[in-house]
């Protein structure tokens, strides 16, 4: 219990602390006032307290698919603005674009993460033999997601301006994939979106449920039995991204150069 308890706290807590990460260490690179962190965070631990509160209600809504609808809708506004920030970047005149996208990002994130933790540690509440076990885990998956972070963080800080966008803008990529790749799982559990046979089975090699697996899904999204749709569609928004990003490097450099 204790182990699983860190794999899944880590993995939530990993997806919330990469969002945050780098988008400080961006507003850090770009001179950006990093004040709507406070507000992100605030909104996110509140939002997710009350989601959390109202977990029962909203699982049961829509035929008993709720749950996955509002977690695949989170998912699919964090790639919308991740996809508005990575537009934003191309210039100051952007900024209040730019800061309402980070600040998005890290609520819906903290949100998302936030009331799973909750609900997943509230369900060990009324069995102390549990319970202490799970907390500790979780404990320990936090301190382990958060140190990653900051990882990342100083990474990106410590490179060059143009160095350190185009690391964000990589992370932000697989970040944004990630996103789809979840949502599109959600959908499929919610037949919402017709579920297919598997293309591949890497199970064998990182199983979903390792340690490894965790983090990988929490920064790509990974699934080790993809279904066409969820192959296409992750291309499909990988291929959106590196687009729009590539296009703010251009921009960026051609700008400095005139």
């Amino acid at each position: 219990m204790l182990l699983n308890s860190v794999i899944i706290i880590l993995r939530e807590v990993l997806e919330a602390a990469l969002i945050i990460s780098v988008l400080l260490a961006l507003s850090q690179k770009l001179t950006v006032s990093r004040a709507w962190l406070s507000a992100a965070l605030l909104i996110g631990l509140l939002g997710s307290v009350i989601y959390a509160m109202n977990i029962n209600p909203v699982s049961m809504a829509m035929d008993g698919v709720g749950q996955e609808l509002v977690n695949a809708s989170l998912h699919i506004l964090i790639y919308s603005f991740i996809v508005v920030l990575i537009v934003s970047l191309r210039s100051r005149k952007y900024h209040q674009v730019m800061v309402m996208s980070m600040l998005s990002c890290v609520a819906l994130a903290t949100i998302r993460e936030g009331s799973e933790i909750i609900v997943y540690i509230n369900g060990f509440s009324s069995i102390p033999e549990l319970f202490y076990p799970v907390l500790i885990g979780g404990i320990v998956g936090t301190g382990i997601g958060i140190s990653v972070g900051v990882f990342f963080y100083y990474l990106i800080s410590n490179l060059s301006l143009n160095k350190g966008v185009k690391l964000g803008l990589f992370i932000l990529v697989l970040i944004a994939g990630g996103m789809i790749s979840q949502a599109t799982q959600l959908l499929i559990q919610a037949d919402f979106i017709v579920s297919q046979q598997a293309l591949w089975n890497t199970s064998s090699f990182i199983g979903e449920r390792s340690l490894l697996g965790q983090m990988l899904y929490a920064l790509i999204g990974y699934e080790a039995t993809p279904t066409p749709i969820q192959v296409i569609l992750y291309s499909s928004s990988l291929i959106i991204t590196i687009a729009l990003s590539l296009n703010t490097l251009r921009y960026r450099n051609a700008k400095e150069l005139s």
